[in-house]
This record gives structure tokens, sequence and C-alpha cells, in this order.
């Protein structure tokens, strides 16, 4: 092409990018975020949808800091519709990623999903299903039976997953190190009566966790005894359910407990003196004692 013919209108004509090689792409397209990566290269043309669906840049799977950028109060988030595309986008996630997804946070999935992560990616190491409504004991047992290398799994505020669960995940997954099973704040309960397209029995389902707390501690105890990280916020346990935790995950680096109105100052003092590896605890906010 002559010196002419590159110019037009006086403009230089740029690379033309839909020619870059796919190693070249690759290495581009992983150093982009997931929604960078759905927005925009994967409408250019054929090669670099192709490059995005990619396996080698397919193994984190992870919509948390896109969900902490929006309002929690989202109403939208709560529509069935919503949840089934949340589950569509994460089965094609799944497929692309050709059972090598290791990682997933997100949020307002479904039992269908989540089986269908387990099924098909046995080396799992992240998961966080925080607010999933629809996520229950049925697809989390397949995920501690068939996803043995699990390291990391949060399931706060997701009230259809109970201790059976818990203990499931600990006989089975031997390599937790963070464990998060965080309650809601009773404000945000309130919040949520508001949002009128909250599921009813989400916001009722709670009530149940009051005789978990003590159950969840003993199964952690018991089994989780690698754990690094474990946070149980407005949890139900009392000073017991606690230092029967504390004497079985010696190793414990950071501990939050607040919210946890069971237990009390002398208590949680008690049990955390096992901790030798404690670097750090969220303690409840205990009344002040009152002296005449």
């Amino acid at each position: 092409m002559g010196q002419a013919d590159s110019n037009i209108m006086g403009w230089e004509l740029g690379p033309d990018w839909t020619e870059l090689t796919q190693e070249c792409l690759l290495d581009i397209f992983s150093r982009l975020s997931l929604e960078e990566r759905w927005t925009g290269p994967m409408f250019v043309c054929k090669t670099w949808m192709n490059a995005c669906q990619d396996r080698s840049v397919n193994s984190v799977f992870d919509l948390e800091a896109k969900f902490q950028t929006l309002p929690s109060s989202t109403s939208w988030w709560w529509d069935p519709e919503f949840g089934d595309k949340i589950d569509s986008v994460i089965r094609s996630v799944v497929d692309w990623s050709e059972g090598g997804l290791k990682e997933v946070r997100v949020r307002h999935c479904t039992d269908s999903s989540i089986s269908y992560i387990a099924k098909r990616c046995p080396n799992l190491e992240v998961l966080s299903v925080k607010y999933c409504p629809k996520v229950t004991d049925d697809s989390m047992l397949h995920i501690a039976l068939m996803c043995p290398k699990l390291k990391e799994l949060d399931i706060s505020f997701s009230y259809k997953i109970s201790c059976v669960c818990v203990d499931m995940v600990g006989k089975n997954c031997k390599n937790i190190q963070t464990f998060k099973r965080n309650l809601m704040d009773p404000a945000e309960v309130m919040r949520l009566e508001l949002t009128r397209s909250v599921l009813s029995n989400y916001l009722k389902d709670p009530s149940i966790f009051l005789i978990y707390g003590n159950i969840d501690a003993h199964v952690i105890g018991k089994h989780m005894h690698q754990l690094k990280h474990l946070e149980l916020r407005f949890s139900t346990l009392s000073n017991n359910g606690l230092a029967q935790l504390c004497e079985g995950c010696s190793n414990l680096e950071y501990l939050d407990l607040s919210g946890c109105s069971k237990l009390t100052s002398d208590g949680v003092t008690n049990s955390i003196s096992n901790l030798k590896h404690l670097k750090e605890i969220k303690k409840p906010s205990f009344p002040a004692l009152l002296f005449d």
C-alpha cells in the first residue's frame, strides 16, 4: 500500500486489530475483567468472540464486584427471571471452561446452576453464593461430594443451606481454609421487607437459624481443623459453642463474631485464648456494665 493509499482525508489508518493472533488475543483478554470482556470484545467479530470463550480466560467467574457497586436494594435481583439469567450465564462459562472453572462468586443463582458446576468442575476451589434464596442443600451436597479441592466457601445470607451442608463440606472438603456463614443484620432484614419483590419466605427463613448457631459451631470445630478465616456474623452460637469451635480450629487467623448476641465478653476471651495464630478478631458489641 502506498503512502497516499494509507491516508484517508489526512488520517493514517491504524492496525487491523481483528487480525491479531489467538495467542495475542488471549494474553490481552486475560487482563480484562469478566464485564469488560462481555460488554466489548465479544461483539467485535467472531474471532474475538471465540477468544473470549477460550477455556484459558474462563477459569474465574466473579460477579461479586459488580453486585457491590450497585444499590443493595435493587428489587429486580429477586425476580425469578433474573435468577434464570444468572444461571444461564453460569452454564455458559462452565461450558467454555471445559471443566477448568476454579472460582465462582455470584448471587441470586439457583440449585440448577450450582449442580451444573458441581458435576462438571471437579477442580473448583472458591465458591461464593451469597443472597441465593434458591440455592439449597440439594445442590450444595453435590458441591461437597464432587469438589474436594474447595478452599473457600461463602454461603452467607443463603438461608436454604442448612447445617447438613456445613457438615458434608467439612467431612469431604479437607482443604477448606476460608468459611463464611454470615446472617443478616436485623436492620437489613427490615430494609428488605420494604422491598416488595423480595421472596416473602426468604425473610422468614432466618428464624430457623436460631437453633443452628451451636450446631454449626460444633460441626465446624469437628471437621474444619485447617480453617484460617471464619466469619459468623449475627450467628446464634453461645459461649459453649464458641469454645468447641475454637478448640477444633486452632489455626484460625481471622474470626468475625460481629452481632453474635448470645456471646459474652468473658466467653469470647476464654475461647480465643486457644487461638495462638489469631491475628484479627471482630467481637460483638457487648453491653456496657453499669456500676453504682
